[in-house]
C-alpha cells in the first residue's frame, strides 16, 4: 500500500468537493435525517464555499492517498478562520475524514500526525476540535491523542441543534 499526503490547492475544489461530500455523507447518514443531511451538504460543500475556503490564507486543506486514490481529507485553521474564538496560540482541526473503504488503516493518525507537524511549525500551544458527541469513534481516537473535553458547542445540521465537544490538547 502506497500512502502519501498531499497539500490541496485551488485547482483540487472538484476533488474536494467529491471526498467532502462522500466521506460526510457516509460518516452521518445513518443518524441524520436525508432532508437535513441534504442541507448542510449543499451549505458546506459548494463549490464556492470550498473555493473560499482554500483561498484563506489561515486554513489549509490535505488529501491523503492510497495507491493515487484520495482515501481522505484534513482542514485546519489557524488566527481568524478557526470556527471558535481560541486565541493566536491555538490550531484547530475542522476536518479528518477517511472514506468507509480505507477506516482501520491509521489513516486519520496520520492525518492528525500532520497536524500537529504543522503546529508545531507554526509555534501553536494547542490543538483543539469540535467533535460530535454521539461520534464515539472520533471521540476514542482523539482521548488517545491526549485530548481533553473543555467545553461544547452547537453545530446545525439542517434545521437540527446538535453538540459537539470541544477537545484540546496541549502541546509540549
Amino acid at each position: 500500500m502506497m500512502m502519501h499526503i498531499k497539500k490541496c490547492i485551488l485547482e483540487d475544489v472538484n476533488h474536494l468537493q467529491d471526498i467532502s461530500y462522500k466521506t460526510f455523507h457516509e460518516t452521518f447518514k445513518d443518524q441524520n435525517s436525508q432532508e437535513n443531511m441534504t442541507a448542510y451538504l449543499e451549505k458546506a460543500f459548494t463549490v464556492e464555499q470550498l473555493e473560499k475556503e482554500l483561498s484563506n490564507p489561515f486554513s489549509q486543506f490535505f488529501f491523503i492517498f492510497i495507491n493515487h486514490e484520495i482515501a481522505g481529507y484534513l482542514k485546519v485553521n489557524t488566527d481568524d478562520a478557526q470556527s471558535e474564538e481560541m486565541g493566536k496560540e491555538a490550531l484547530e482541526i475542522e476536518r479528518i475524514y477517511i472514506g468507509n473503504n480505507f477506516q482501520k488503516q491509521g489513516l486519520g493518525k496520520q492525518l492528525f500526525d500532520k497536524a500537529v507537524e504543522i503546529a508545531t511549525t507554526l509555534n501553536k500551544k494547542k490543538i483543539w476540535l469540535g467533535v460530535w458527541e454521539k461520534n464515539k469513534n472520533a471521540i476514542d481516537f482523539y482521548r488517545k491523542q491526549g485530548f481533553v473535553q473543555t467545553g461544547a458547542h452547537s453545530f446545525y445540521m439542517g434545521d437540527e441543534e446538535q453538540i459537539d465537544f470541544i477537545m484540546v490538547k496541549t502541546l509540549l
